[in-house]
This record gives C-alpha cells, sequence and structure tokens, in this order.
C-alpha cells in the first residue's frame, strides 16, 4: 500500500520519554496505518478502519 500521502502523529497513548513512541495515520482512505517513531522509514502495519475502531476499543477496555 502507498503511503506516501500520510499524514502521521504521534499516538495520544505513546510515552512522553522519547522512549516507546507509536505514530498513526489516520487520514488515508478506509484505512490506518501505525509504525514505531524511531524507525519512519521502515514498515508500517496498516488497519481496516474497522479493525483499527475494535482494536482501540479493546485496549481502552483494558486500560
Amino acid at each position: 500500500m502507498d503511503l506516501n500521502g500520510a499524514r502521521w502523529r504521534k499516538a495520544t497513548r505513546s510515552g512522553t520519554s522519547g522512549g516507546n513512541c507509536v505514530e498513526v495515520a489516520d487520514n488515508l482512505p478506509g484505512v490506518v496505518a501505525v509504525r514505531d517513531s524511531k524507525d519512519p522509514t521502515g514498515p508500517a502495519l496498516v488497519f481496516g478502519a474497522h479493525a483499527w475502531r475494535a482494536f482501540v476499543a479493546q485496549v481502552a477496555e483494558r486500560s
């Protein structure tokens, strides 16, 4: 999938110490991409919008 148009932002639950940071791009049609901020040219995971909402809901439920 072409992620050239992705607008990446640091996830709100990422740590503030500069260590474990996840970036999310949710401006792409129908998908959400996730990557490690320490490796921006590395691989990214791409989720369908419905799967992403389900994942976030599960994480929030366990927090």
